[in-house]
């Protein structure tokens, strides 16, 4: 559970609903269950889609000139809830306790403040290397749905 909350947590801290989108789609899919937590309602089939739809979106809008920095307060406080948010999914799946739940959250919510500012560097240093922030932003996303991937399946065994 430690390493899927953490994992889970730098998702979100690289891509705010890609966390979301993949805990609800393990929900969902029955690779984690949430169906006897406050959070049964992501396993229901619109959770997934939804937060997908969000998902997507921000991977189209992050790449405009004009999206603020994720550094700003509430781009990263979106962060850290969105981390400490699927990390207490994780918690909750993997004890149904309460104390797992704030274990996971607070897990989530650090790695998020981690992965925020380490991908805002890591984004910086290869659009210098790359000469385009493009090429940057794409390697960014694959990257946050790599780790989000991670993460559920680390949750999921």
């Amino acid at each position: 559970m430690i390493y899927a909350a953490v994992l889970i947590g730098l998702a979100a801290g690289l891509r705010t609903m890609t966390a979301p989108a993949a805990v609800s789609w393990a929900a969902h899919s029955g690779a984690i269950d949430l169906s006897a937590t406050p959070l049964f309602f992501l396993g229901h089939l619109a959770s997934p889609l939804i937060f997908t739809a969000l998902a997507a979106v921000e991977l189209v809008v992050d790449k405009l000139p004009s999206t603020p920095s994720r550094l700003i307060p509430f781009q990263l406080g979106s962060r850290i809830a969105s981390g400490g948010f699927c990390g207490c999914a994780f918690g909750l799946a993997a004890n149904g306790a309460a104390s797992g739940g704030l274990l996971g959250a607070a897990l989530g919510a650090g790695a998020a403040v981690a992965g925020a500012f380490g991908g805002a560097m890591l984004r910086r240093k290869l659009a210098h290397a790359l000469r385009r922030d493009l090429p940057a932003a794409l390697i960014e996303d694959v990257l946050a749905v790599s780790i989000a991937a991670l993460a559920v399946a680390g949750a999921a065994s």
